[in-house]
């Protein structure tokens, strides 16, 4: 997933003030805890559960929160914590199923000053960050250990993702601040690395904020992005021996519908051969708009076989958000 690392990764350390070129408290001023109460019938609840806790920046002086996405899709009520304590509501406004970046809207004055974004292309390999969660002791100063690209097993891709050591123990929704005090990602996983030796080393995935303004204005007006959505199938695949394996189907998805079962080995989209999980999204979402079918060949009990999956809009899937 992440190339070999050149050195140990070092224990987690919080940030102090006197060894960085900003305001730390400031900046975690910016930052608040987020928890979001999900339906118990929603789409996504027996995956990532019906409480989720994470974090936000404040990106917006009216009250505008980042996150990621996961913590609030499908959410019917929005909690934020400010790092003095104060509590106060927020709508779950938007969720790009693309980047991964989620919106929530406080609704009440959260008086707190919006971080300004700055640009995670210009970040090298080991550059210092901080990676700031809700407060001092929820933060870790940190390093980029990699920026390349990310495939999901959930059918998400990023072309280049940033990956931080050591890893943030409560790394969802916590942004990643670079050496200038302005924001370049926001935290999303928590992966392992394989360092020399063999050992694997625990780091961070963030998803980089230069996907972020593009898509802003849609996302605040809409709620998505103003485009027809990319084919869903409904599975989750992982790479094994070379080959591409269904982990998991979705019964309530299209895959399901069109026989695909877990264990199967996909071989090939349309006329051409995948090679990995990154090749083998590309291939389904250059096949057109979600709705459009899906030629898959399979490998099953040894034997080849050809699916038509009736691809779907995955938000389509998602309750909406309801105003608190």
């Amino acid at each position: 997933m992440v190339e070999k690392s050149r050195f140990e990764t070092p224990p987690p350390l919080q940030p102090q003030p006197e060894d960085l070129g900003f305001d730390l408290d400031r900046i975690l001023k910016s930052v608040v805890s987020l928890q979001a109460v999900i339906p118990e019938d929603a789409f996504t609840a027996p995956i990532l559960g019906t409480e989720r806790a994470g974090s936000g920046v404040v990106i917006g002086e009216s009250g505008l929160v980042l996150t990621i996405g996961y913590l609030v899709t499908e959410a019917e009520s929005v909690w934020l914590t400010s790092a003095d304590g104060r509590v106060t509501p927020a709508h779950p406004l938007a969720y790009d199923q693309e980047t991964g970046f989620g919106l929530v809207q406080a609704l009440g004055r959260l008086d707190l000053p919006a971080l300004e974004l700055g640009k995670a292309a210009e970040l090298k390999l080991g550059d210092p960050v901080v990676f700031a969660g809700g407060g001092r002791k929820q933060s870790v100063r940190a390093r980029v250990v990699g920026k390349q690209e990310f495939a999901g097993y959930w059918e998400y891709l990023l072309d280049e993702a940033i990956f931080t050591a050591p890893a943030h123990p409560f790394w969802g929704g916590a942004g990643v601040v670079g050496p200038d005090g302005k924001l370049l990602g926001i935290g999303s996983l928590h992966v392992q690395q394989a360092a020399e030796g063999g050992q694997q080393v625990d780091i961070n995935m963030s998803v980089p904020i230069d996907l972020l303004p593009p898509i802003l204005d849609d996302l605040t007006k809409y709620g998505r992005v103003n485009k027809p959505p990319r084919p869903w199938l409904g599975i989750f695949s992982g790479e094994s021996e070379g080959r591409i394996v269904v982990a998991h189907v979705d019964e309530r998805g299209p895959a399901a519908a069109a026989g695909l079962r877990q264990g199967d080995i996909i071989s090939a989209i349309r006329d051409s051969s995948v090679d990995n999980l990154g090749d083998l999204y590309r291939q389904v979402w250059s096949c057109g708009p979600a709705g459009v079918e899906i030629p898959i060949e399979i490998v099953r009990d040894k034997r080849s076989l050809w699916l038509r999956v009736k691809s779907a809009d995955r938000a389509r899937y998602l309750k909406k958000p309801q105003l608190q």
